[in-house]
């Protein structure tokens, strides 16, 4: 059994709604939620995520650890702290007062950082992150996430922005995880993994069978 996997699940920071999917702001329904803001509120968990961060991050010897603004901030901290490293994070766009910097701290050309982010699913703010530490003359040499939805759309903006990601735990890992404690059945978990390959058209499926019902 995955251990992150049923922390997650236990504190809710991940929760699971393949029968009543939650709506995200472009209408798109998703079956599954997932907060890990809530992992700062539980040290246990919070511990255990830092030191799976610390251990993939490691060997990759990097000299900066950057956090996204807002959510990969505290983890990138924390990162930072175990393994030693100056941190700096990258805000969604430059300030429009002050200096106007997108990266907050020091970072200079030529050093190796790793950008650490709670959430994959399209991938795109966090490409974008990397693109403001590349322009600032850095080699980004991965995204490192907590949680990725797997989605096929993130694979392939990955691919086209010729970046490379990780994450501590996939949705199919998690799906797993969920089956073994019977936080879900298998036909549900067959079901979440249909999303996951193409979320718009599960959405379009789940509303034409919530009208015929």
């Amino acid at each position: 059994m995955n251990q992150l996997a049923k922390a997650l699940l236990d504190i809710e920071a991940v929760t699971l709604a393949p029968n009543t999917p939650y709506t995200w702001a472009s209408g798109l329904r998703s079956p599954i939620y997932c907060d890990n803001r809530l992992t700062l509120s539980s040290p246990d968990v919070r511990t255990l995520i830092a030191d799976l961060l610390a251990e993939r991050i490691k060997p990759l010897r990097v000299d900066v650890i950057a956090g996204t603004a807002t959510a990969g901030i505290p983890h990138a901290a924390l990162v930072a702290e175990r393994l030693g490293l100056p941190m700096i994070y990258v805000r969604g766009s430059a300030k429009a007062h002050g200096k106007g910097n997108q990266i907050e701290g020091r970072i200079e050309a030529g050093q190796r950082v790793v950008v650490i982010e709670d959430l994959l699913s399209t991938g795109m703010s966090s490409i974008e992150a990397t693109q403001a530490v590349k322009a600032a003359g850095a080699t980004v040499v991965r995204i490192q996430a907590i949680f990725s939805y797997g989605m096929t759309r993130l694979m392939k903006n990955l691919e086209d922005a010729q970046v490379n990601a990780d994450a501590l735990l996939t949705f199919s890992e998690l799906l797993e995880t969920a089956v073994e404690t019977s936080y879900i059945s298998r036909e549900e978990q067959e079901r979440l993994q249909d999303w996951a390959i193409d979320p718009v058209k599960w959405s379009e499926a789940f509303m034409v069978a919530a009208k015929q019902n």
